[in-house]
């Protein structure tokens, strides 16, 4: 099995390196546009692999996408980060017009892939990704429910100060500070409600944290975060190549479930070998309801400006 990974930087590498070390795939193709980027980051993860007992192959090339032919799954990290005094229209145009090309050329070479989308804004490009390349929309994945759950069960178990292996729960809506959605109603401490356990005040503060985990790393690190974004992308890749089956929140081009229709957002999903398997309909109270809809509104509205991209 192989796996293809567009763009080597922090959080591609990183989910190579995941995927490797954990032996779930026989192969990994690193691609980057930087001369030596990826070749440079694949021969250093293989000179772990001795040290760490793996045998899959990790391999680089610059901007050679017939390395990545026959690809299983392709996971598209591409994208420039939003700079000083960008919009967020010019920003989509750019890393629109990367991911189109990212994906033109992956298909050149794989004809059946299943796309993990990790470009921003995630919804958006899943969308276009959706929209643009021909593929069953089933085998397009965005995989920012899979992170933002993560985090969430991360402050739950430091809140509950329980293992964090114990805790179940997960985030649904868009991929951002303001659109995400930590179901707490939802959320569990080996079976049993965490309100069980905390105050409607801890609770408040775990969402809280939750919803601006991304932005707290990036104000501490000064970039963004790639541990959690790369094992995310390991743990949902996974969930794929072994047929798992796992409920997994993620990105998804909805046709009417939860009342939403062609749009892309962050919902629970069964991942298997096909990539969504199901999309499982949570019965969300009236308070989720709303929140998911003014989610929902605000990922359209970003969507808007795909204008000409579509």
């Amino acid at each position: 099995m192989r796996v293809s990974v567009i763009g080597a930087g922090n959080v591609g590498a990183t989910a190579a390196d995941v995927m490797a070390a954990k032996s779930i795939c026989n192969e990994v193709v690193l691609l980057d546009i930087k001369d030596g980027y990826a070749e440079g980051k694949a021969l250093d993860i293989m000179q772990t692999s001795t040290t760490r007992g793996f045998d899959t192959i990790v391999s680089g090339t610059t901007g050679d996408y017939s390395k990545t032919k026959d690809s299983d799954v392709v996971v598209i990290t591409s994208g420039m980060p939003r700079k000083p005094g960008m919009s967020r229209s010019e920003l989509i145009g750019i890393n629109a017009k990367i991911v189109q090309s990212v994906t033109s050329s992956i298909l050149e070479y794989s004809k059946n892939p299943v796309i993990v989308v990790v470009s921003n804004p995630m919804d958006t490009m899943t969308y276009l990704t959706i929209k643009t390349c021909g593929l069953d929309k089933k085998r397009i994945i965005g995989m920012g429910g899979a992170l933002d759950s993560s985090r969430f069960k991360t402050y739950i178990s430091k809140a509950l100060k329980k293992p964090a292996n114990d805790i179940h729960g997960m985030v649904i809506g868009g991929h951002g500070d303001k659109t995400m959605i930590p179901l707490s109603r939802f959320a569990s401490y080996n079976g049993l409600p965490i309100s069980n356990f905390l105050k409607s005040g801890e609770i408040e503060d775990v969402v809280s944290s939750t919803m601006v985990g991304g932005a707290t790393l990036t104000k501490l690190l000064g970039t963004s975060a790639w541990y959690a974004p790369g094992a995310a992308i390991s743990f949902l890749v996974e969930s794929i190549l072994n047929d798992s089956k796992r409920i997994i929140p993620c990105s998804v081009y909805l046709d009417g479930e939860y009342g939403q229709s062609d749009l892309c957002i962050g919902v629970p999903c069964i991942i298997g070998k096909n990539g969504v398997e199901e999309i499982l309909d949570l019965k969300l109270n009236d308070d989720e309801k709303l929140k998911f809809k003014n989610s929902a509104d605000s990922v359209r509205e970003m969507n808007e400006s795909l204008g000409q991209n579509l």
